[in-house]
């Protein structure tokens, strides 16, 4: 089972807004914010400020993709 953040990053393009911009008005640590780039888990807390400073529910930030569509996916590359 994986996630991505994929989404929060093209949100954060459209909103024309910068991952540090973000971590700042959100008060994310760095080191959480790596994490997200690195589609790591992160608290539900994190992701609940994120949605509260970007007027957005957590399905417009996150993605689950199954370990077949994964695989499938990296095979394509």
């Amino acid at each position: 089972m994986a996630i991505t953040y994929n989404r929060l990053w093209k949100l954060l393009i459209d909103k024309n807004m910068s991952r540090v911009e973000l971590r700042d008005e959100a008060q994310i640590n760095r080191s959480t914010l790596a994490k997200m780039g690195k589609n790591q888990r992160v608290s539900l807390e994190v992701l609940e400020r994120i949605c509260h400073v970007l007027q957005c529910d957590f399905g417009q930030i996150i993605e689950y993709i199954d370990d077949k569509r994964r695989l499938d996916n990296d095979k394509q590359r």
